[in-house]
């Protein structure tokens, strides 16, 4: 875990791209029933993990995703895509195009920062 508060964590995905997801700390199943300080915060920790990213890595694209039909608990995923990782136009569940190239400054370093950030 990257960061917590009152409404929601932050966690890690191991991949071979900077992904994170952003969960709320209550057990709901839609972004409807989330109150208006959870979308907030979730909505805040979306923006700066995105600029972060795009600064950091040099992302070519962030890929910003919600759905839970293994995991109905609500999250939503921050992912920075690169021309060369291995999924590339595809979404990261899609069908893997290549083998990954890339060439990432540290990720560890990276998620320390966002969570300080946040």
């Amino acid at each position: 875990m990257i960061y917590e508060n009152e409404l929601v964590t932050l966690e890690v995905e191991s991949s071979e791209i900077p992904w994170v997801k952003v969960f709320t700390k209550r057990k709901i199943k839609e972004f409807s029933e989330c109150t208006l300080a959870e979308k907030t915060e979730i909505f805040r920790i979306i923006d700066i993990t995105e600029k972060s990213m795009l600064e950091y890595f040099k992302a070519d694209k962030i890929n910003i995703a919600s759905f839970g039909n293994l995991l109905p608990h609500v999250h939503w995923h921050v992912m920075a895509r690169f021309e060369g990782d291995s999924y590339f136009p595809e979404p990261m569940w899609g069908t893997q195009q290549r083998k990954s190239s890339l060439k990432l400054p540290d990720f560890e370093i990276f998620f320390a920062g966002l969570g300080e950030q946040l």
